[in-house]
């Protein structure tokens, strides 16, 4: 109906002069603009990130595994597991990733800093420590007032202005290298004999009952009590150092679970990877057998080589239960205290399962030879274990390989987020994310703007994007033909759409590009790169983008680990 057509009338106001003004006062007021949620305190939401070292894809419940994680699981069934996350094949570079929203080769951690080499020494980009060309998601939080803790592994440098204290985080407690003993100060190899502790950027000496899992979540559960009455969101970053080697574990935990293994990898497997196909974690088990140097059938070990074999898994398996108790521990302090409806939760491992042969690695050679390997000792406090390629496959199976390479096995990674405004409900989310994307996901969520300068200096910009969108439900699908690029120790790979680019160094691979179709061959076992050259070509072509928008820097050895 047009406004021409509609009849005019005069009518009498009904209330006074006075009472129309505060009438038309109060209705200006409603139709002014409201402010952004950030602007205030209450609304903003808190956020914990919780980084498992080590683990593989189908290690907790929710992924298929029969270790027991009730905690995790129950988190992703009221969440959204993420089937195709990936993070860098091993812990420093994903760290970076995840604390900075930048590519590890620009953001420092180009290699690890134990690993560098000589032509990467100097060189930007492989500082070995989170450098200052980057800001963290600690120091942009904190100036946007929130509360900032972090507990656990930094493994992001070693100096004071280098650490946990100097990146943005109010309260701290932290491991600075890779790993160590968890009972002890014992470090983690010959070249790294003890291990440093610092809790808001002091030296700290560790108590006698120290089992660190169980500290890192009481320390964090510590720095969340003495601020109870804030009224300022928080981030939280608790970073285990488990189930990274060596394993450790309490003696009451390993006999629950020593019993389990006895039957060997290939059951384990199977009964996994029904179990994961039926959750719709994994395509399905592996089409093709998987190769790979230490390879050993069960059936090959003598009696007294199974036990071990077990015993070294049921230490595992003990882990990542304790760690998943405490991360249990962690949220029933926020249901506690009203916290936990507001706080958005991030959980993933920082790699792939760890499989190398580590007896055989010259960081331990001469180091093995002061601890108690004996049967009845593994994973005690003396002890010194790792549990090897088989037991790893298990854990990444279908996919190819491990800890260390840009295959699917080493840098696919289990990952679960929930919180407000999530669906409730378990879902499977099978986008492809990546590391990177937390950070820019955090910021979106806090409506905080990611700056260009800090402190005075130039910032780069954020490499990931975010994934509130796909959580919330307000995008209902990824960005088609996602590009990712990896690199470490030489071993080189890149994700387009359902296309895998990828050269591994003998023994692991053939040295050579090799071209892979993720759709078809989950398990990376079919070469298509004859097949299908001009396909080659155009990932290599993106591969070299890569290599020198980030600075790439191939070092000059064999691609070891």
């Amino acid at each position: 109906m047009k406004l021409r057509n509609l009849p005019f009338r005069r009518y009498r106001c009904p209330v006074s002069p006075l009472n129309l003004f505060w009438t038309l006062l109060v209705l200006c007021w409603a139709m002014l603009p409201a402010a952004p949620k950030a602007s205030t305190t209450e609304n903003r939401p808190n956020f914990l990130v919780i980084v498992a070292d080590d683990l593989g894809y189908t290690d907790i419940g929710a992924f298929g595994g029969e270790i027991e994680t009730r905690n995790l699981d129950r988190m992703a069934a009221k969440g959204v597991k993420l089937t195709n996350f990936y993070a860098a094949p091993t812990c420093s570079p994903t760290r970076a990733m995840l604390l900075s929203g930048v590519d590890s080769h620009r953001a420092g951690l180009g290699n690890m800093a134990e690993t560098i080499r000589p032509n990467q020494v100097g060189k930007k980009g492989y500082e070995g420590y989170l450098n200052f060309d980057v800001v963290s998601l600690a120091e942009v939080l904190k100036d946007s007032n929130y509360r900032t803790y972090m507990a656990g592994k930094w493994h992001l440098g070693m100096e004071d202005n280098q650490g946990p204290a100097a990146r943005g985080f109010a309260r701290s407690f932290a491991l600075l290298q890779g790993g160590g003993s968890h009972f002890d100060e014992t470090g983690l190899f010959a070249g790294s004999p003890r291990s440093f502790y610092r809790e808001d950027g002091k030296p700290v000496s560790l108590p006698g009952d120290f089992y660190s899992s169980d500290y890192y979540a009481s320390k964090l559960i510590a720095y969340f009590s003495e601020d109870r009455d804030s009224e300022k969101p928080f981030l939280a970053y608790l970073a285990f150092t488990a189930p990274h080697w060596p394993l450790h574990a309490p003696d009451d935990l390993i006999a629950k679970y020593e019993a389990r293994y006895t039957a060997g990898y290939q059951e384990v497997l199977e009964s996994r990877m029904q179990r994961a196909t039926a959750l719709g974690v994994v395509p399905g088990p592996p089409e093709a057998e998987v190769t790979f140097p230490g390879k050993t059938d069960w059936s090959e070990l003598n009696q007294e080589e199974r036990l071990i074999e077990a015993r070294k898994m049921a230490v595992y398996a003990a882990m990542v239960d304790r760690m998943d108790k405490n991360v249990g521990d962690v949220l029933k302090y926020l249901q506690d205290h009203d916290q936990l409806q507001n706080t958005y939760i991030i959980f993933m491992s920082d790699n792939g399962a760890e499989g190398h042969d580590l007896g055989r690695s010259p960081w331990l050679q001469g180091w093995l030879e002061q601890f108690d390997n004996s049967y009845d000792n593994i994973g005690r406090r003396n002890s010194y274990t790792w549990y090897g390629p088989n037991w790893a496959h298990v854990a990444t199976a279908p996919y190819r390989l491990y800890k260390g390479f840009p295959s699917e096995g080493g840098i696919r990674v289990p990952g679960i987020v929930l919180g407000p405004g999530i669906p409730a409900g378990e879902q499977t989310n099978n986008a492809t994310l990546s590391v990177l994307d937390i950070m820019p996901t955090i910021l979106d969520l806090a409506e905080i703007q990611h700056p260009s300068s800090y402190q005075g200096r130039n910032v780069l910009p954020l490499h990931g994007q975010s994934f509130a969108g796909l959580l919330t439900g307000k995008i209902v699908a990824e960005t088609p033909n996602r590009e990712l690029g990896w690199e470490l120790f030489g071993n080189r790979g890149l994700r387009h759409g359902e296309w895998k680019l990828m050269a591994i160094a003998p023994p692991y691979g053939t040295g050579e590009w090799q071209l892979f179709n993720l759709e078809t061959d989950p398990g990376e076992t079919l070469d298509l790169g004859n097949e299908h050259p001009e396909k080659l070509r155009e990932l290599v072509v993106l591969w070299e983008k890569y290599a020198k928008a980030n600075n790439v820097i191939l070092p000059d050895n064999d691609g070891s680990y």
